[in-house]
């Protein structure tokens, strides 16, 4: 939803109708990351999980629809982008070992 109302904020820069379809799906957003936060994802692998495919899908999407540049030092930032995520994400899971091995398992 977050690709969806980007785009639609960069269509309604030629077309203000657009504007229509940006709020809400920012609002939606919003909603299905507090929906994945209270099922207990971590803040940081959820935001970085987000941004990520974020960057990466509205990154190809305007090269597709707007013809916005696509070039090889993008797709290598969008792989550094999806490396720090996966980071993120090994890291949380090992703290989370880490500290439930601490409490016993709790």
């Amino acid at each position: 939803m977050e690709v969806t109302g980007s785009l639609a904020l960069r269509a309604a820069v030629d077309h203000p109708a657009w504007y229509a379809v940006v709020v809400p799906a920012y609002v939606t957003a919003f909603v299905l990351l507090g929906a994945v936060l209270r099922a207990g994802m971590p803040l940081g692998v959820a935001y970085g999980v987000w941004g990520a495919t974020g960057v990466a899908l509205t990154a190809a999407l305007g090269a597709l629809v707007f013809a916005e540049p696509f070039t090889p030092v993008v797709v290598a930032g969008i792989v550094l982008i999806m490396v720090g995520v996966l980071v993120v994400e090994i890291g949380s899971q090992r703290a989370h070992r880490e500290r439930g091995a601490a409490t016993g398992g709790a």
